[in-house]
């Protein structure tokens, strides 16, 4: 036998090993097709401790992976390789999804905790009916900032961060929609612009700020602010109150020209094996006292008006995450861009970062 040939033979029976070693260890901890899920999920996204509640409650085990993306969470799902269950895409993702035929309908009926979602965060434009997502959590862009650091400064403005006092005290979430959408913001513009001009316009006047800038950086930006290595950070409003929780001289504001309100939802993907569990799961999720936990561990704002009562008043009466009509009106959702104008928005904030260095 020639030696190539022997050698595919001992690297296919070699695979066959290692593949009955992981299906023998897998099933000694009961983690079977029928009664395992994987759900993907943003990092730090979820109370761990619910997972345990979870698998507790229903035999079920959860194999539970993260991401850092929209982007990267929906080519994973698209090259098929793993069998997702449930993950939890932003609005502008959802869309894309569905257009994409890569998302399974939800069936209401195994829901019965979904009457506590608030009828304010359903049926909305990026997924009428909800026919294939579930709210777990929403929130706005914004600023925050150190009032001590800053000496009592007042921050109100996106165009308050282009002052020139501001240098090197600047973080910015790595996120093309959010800092291209705050430059368009500041000119006046919408989040969903698709005009190349208005684009170029945002992306010149993010080139001006980049002495300001101490920073572009992932989730660690709330700990960053936290321990005050920057005087004020443009991020998401659940991880500007986590900051705040560690640092009372932290304040937060949406700007007054307008931001991002944006949804992130439960979906069912194509790759799920295990659809009933999946329900199962997105139910668990919606129970009142467990939205509630879960709200408290994460931050951000819960759609679920059943978990209303279970939270302290300090973070229901907050204005700041729980926002009144007149501002919310000044926000916009985040619509799909397509894929020429989403590369373009892409391509400008790559073109931002690389003019820093």
């Amino acid at each position: 036998m020639k030696p190539l040939v022997r050698g595919l033979i001992a690297i296919f029976a070699l695979s066959f090993i290692l593949l009955f070693v992981v299906h023998q260890l897998n099933t000694s901890r009961g983690y079977t097709s029928g009664n395992t899920i994987t759900v993907f999920n943003w990092g730090d996204y979820i109370d761990e401790d619910l997972i345990t509640k979870f698998e507790d409650e229903t035999g079920i085990k959860v194999i539970y992976e993260t991401f850092d993306s929209n982007e990267a969470m929906m080519t994973k799902i698209e090259q098929g390789g793993t069998n997702y269950d449930i993950a939890i895409p932003s609005e502008y993702t959802i869309e894309k999804m569905k257009e994409e035929d890569l998302l399974i309908p939800i069936d209401h009926a195994k829901l019965s905790n979904l009457k506590y979602i608030d009828t304010r965060f359903m049926d909305l434009s990026f997924d009428p009916g909800n026919e294939y997502s579930i709210p777990y959590f929403w929130g706005t862009v914004g600023i925050a900032y150190n009032t001590k650091m800053l000496e009592g400064r007042e921050i109100t403005s996106w165009n308050d961060l282009w002052d020139t006092d501001l240098k090197n005290k600047i973080l910015l979430v790595d996120g093309a929609r959010e800092i291209m959408g705050m430059s368009l913001n500041s000119l006046n513009y919408s989040l969903n612009d698709k005009n190349h001009q208005h684009l170029k316009e945002a992306k010149e006047k993010l080139d001006t700020l980049t002495p300001n800038v101490k920073a572009i950086v992932g989730d660690e930006i709330k700990l960053l602010l936290g321990n005050e290595e920057a005087a004020i950070g443009v991020l998401w409003s659940g991880d500007a109150s986590e900051a705040m929780a560690e640092n009372e001289d932290i304040e937060y504001v949406v700007p007054e020209e307008g931001s991002n309100l944006w949804f992130d939802n439960m979906v069912i993907p194509k790759t799920a094996k295990n659809i009933d569990a999946a329900h199962q799961f997105i139910n668990f999720m919606l129970d009142p006292q467990n939205a509630a936990q879960n709200t408290e561990y994460v931050g951000y704002s819960t759609p679920n008006k059943g978990a209303m009562k279970y939270l302290p008043e300090e973070i229901t009466s907050d204005k700041r995450f729980y926002l009144d009509e007149e501002l919310t009106s000044k926000l916009e959702v985040y619509e799909n861009l397509g894929k020429q104008s989403l590369s373009e928005y892409n391509d400008l904030f790559l073109q931002f970062k690389m003019h820093r260095k």
